[in-house]
C-alpha cells in the first residue's frame, strides 16, 4: 500500500467529513432535535452533563469530536480495504458489514465508557431508536465503502447500478 495514493487520503477525507455529516443530521431526525442539541450530547462524551450549559465551545467541541471520530472510522475501513480487495469489489455486503459493526462498538462499547450520561432532553431507547441507530449506522458504511473504492471503480459501480434499474 502507497501511502501517498491521493485515492486513500481523499477516501478517508470524504468518506469521514460526508458520512459524520449525515450521521448528525439522522441524530436530529431520529430524536427529534436540533442540531446544536446533538452537537452537545456528542461534546458530552468528554464533559458529561455540562456540555449542555456550555454553548457554542460546547456545541463546536461536539463538532470536532464527531468528525475525528468518522475521519477514524472511515480510515478503518479504507485501509482495511486496501489489504482485502473483496471490501473494494464487494463494497455494498462490506459497507452493510461494517456499519454493523461501528454500531455496535459505538453504542455498546465507546457510549458506556463516556462521560455521557442520559440527559433530560433525550427520549429514553426504545426500539424505533435502535433501528433508526442502526440504520444511520449502515448508511454510514456505504458512504465509506463506496468511497474506498478506486475513482475510476466508484464510477463503474455507480455505471453498472444506474444500468440495472
Amino acid at each position: 500500500m502507497n501511502f501517498r495514493d491521493r485515492s486513500i487520503w481523499t477516501a478517508i477525507v470524504l468518506g469521514g467529513f460526508i458520512a459524520g455529516t449525515i450521521d448528525i443530521g439522522s441524530a436530529c431526525v431520529i430524536n427529534l432535535l436540533d442540531p446544536v442539541t446533538i452537537l452537545h450530547a456528542i461534546a458530552s462524551g468528554l464533559l458529561g452533563r455540562a456540555s449542555f450549559y456550555e454553548g457554542a465551545p460546547s456545541a463546536v467541541l461536539g463538532l470536532l469530536l464527531q468528525l475525528s471520530i468518522s475521519l477514524v472510522i472511515a480510515a478503518i475501513y479504507v485501509l482495511a480495504a486496501h489489504y482485502l480487495p473483496v471490501l473494494l469489489r464487494r463494497w455494498i455486503a462490506g459497507g452493510l458489514a461494517y456499519g454493523v459493526g461501528v454500531f455496535f462498538v459505538m453504542n455498546y462499547v465507546v457510549v458506556p465508557l463516556s462521560a455521557a450520561r442520559p440527559h433530560h432532553n433525550f427520549p429514553h431507547f426504545t426500539p424505533v431508536h435502535f433501528v433508526g441507530n442502526l440504520l444511520a449506522m449502515l448508511l454510514f458504511g456505504l458512504i465509506v465503502s463506496y468511497l474506498a473504492q478506486r475513482p475510476g471503480r466508484a464510477r463503474e459501480s455507480t455505471d453498472r447500478l444506474a444500468a440495472e434499474y
